[in-house]
């Protein structure tokens, strides 16, 4: 799969997706499967490029779904709301990636008791429920931008971590896997703050610029998600630190893509999400079927800066 230069195919695979929803889909009303998928939302070019892993997917399996999320990462109640309908169509398997790590659990016991199997991805949740998750290692994967940083830094001075939320499993192990390795590894290294701005870009901005501000020397932020990452880099930008401290993000989108290439960013974490969107489907046909699945579904990450943002391997999992 190349990278996503392809906005307008997921716009138009969207469109489909949602066409679908008024069909109904109930699992017993045609002879394709149909799968529910409840994502953390639109508003990052991440989830269109997981919609488009799951369209392909859907198709290659013959499998009928729907793709559904809140505007934004902060609708907790929309997103239930929108898993409870989902779980009234009586599908074959709900894919699920949550934005409050125990708020769905009530929901997740009817779908249990319907027998209906719940494959997570992104964001697990704190349930033994879903048959398996499909995710990154956001652990691992925070504490290679915490490596990452004391490399560009010098292995001293003060750093500060800008994440979307304290709910997600996403939001909780990044901040986690970047906090755990500065402390154990970098004993030079301060982490000043850790705030937090829901991934919405404005939100992060000015959380950056008072971080700046109170912290004139700081070296050093991680942006934990691609609105977070974005919203670093515009609060570095207005407050002309460019050149002078450190940006890391992660996940991709054009935004991240341009600041790496012209040096702004230093580089990011990227994830696959095409590959998470093909592995909520591949696992749910599986589960459909009554195959055990692994607790976990790894689906990988990478380091990438201007050096490496064109090899091939990188390039296959980033989007714009």
């Amino acid at each position: 799969m190349k990278a996503i230069h392809k906005v307008g195919v997921v716009a138009s695979a969207m469109a489909l997706i949602l066409t679908g929803c008024s069909s109904g889909g109930d699992s017993a009303s045609g002879d394709k499967p149909y799968v529910a998928i409840i994502s953390k939302g639109f508003q990052h070019q991440f989830w269109q490029a997981v919609q488009l892993g799951a369209t392909n997917a859907a198709e290659a399996n013959n499998v009928t779904m729907t793709y559904e999320g809140p505007e934004n990462e902060s609708q907790v109640d929309k997103q239930l709301e929108q898993l409870q309908a989902a779980l009234a169509k009586k599908p074959a398997a709900i894919c699920f990636a949550a934005l409050d790590s125990k708020a769905a659990n009530s929901l997740l016991e009817e779908a249990k008791a319907a027998g209906i199997p719940v494959i997570g991805f992104d964001s697990g949740v704190d349930s033994d429920i879903p048959v398996t998750t499909a995710a990154t290692d956001s652990v691992a994967s925070a504490a290679l931008a915490a490596d990452k940083m004391a490399e560009l830094i010098g292995g001293s001075g003060k750093v500060a971590i800008v994440a979307h939320d304290q709910t997600s499993r996403t939001g909780i192990d990044r901040v986690k896997g970047f906090t755990d390795q500065i402390k154990s590894k970098y004993p030079n290294i301060k982490i000043v703050t850790t705030q937090y701005g829901g991934g919405d870009q404005l939100k992060s901005t000015d959380i950056t610029k008072a971080i700046i501000a109170s912290n004139p020397d700081i070296k050093g932020f991680f942006g934990a998600n691609e609105g977070s990452a974005i919203g670093v880099l515009n609060g570095v930008k207005e407050s002309n630190k460019v050149g002078k401290i450190t940006v890391i993000g992660y996940d991709s989108g054009k935004a991240q893509k341009d600041a790496i290439r012209d040096g702004s960013m230093a580089g990011a974490i990227t994830q696959d999400p095409i590959g998470i969107g093909t592995k909520c489907i591949e696992a749910s046909v599986r589960a459909i079927a009554g195959e055990t699945l692994p607790k976990l579904i790894d689906t990988g990450f990478k380091w990438y800066d201007k050096t490496n943002i064109d090899d091939p391997d990188i390039a296959a999992v980033l989007y714009d």
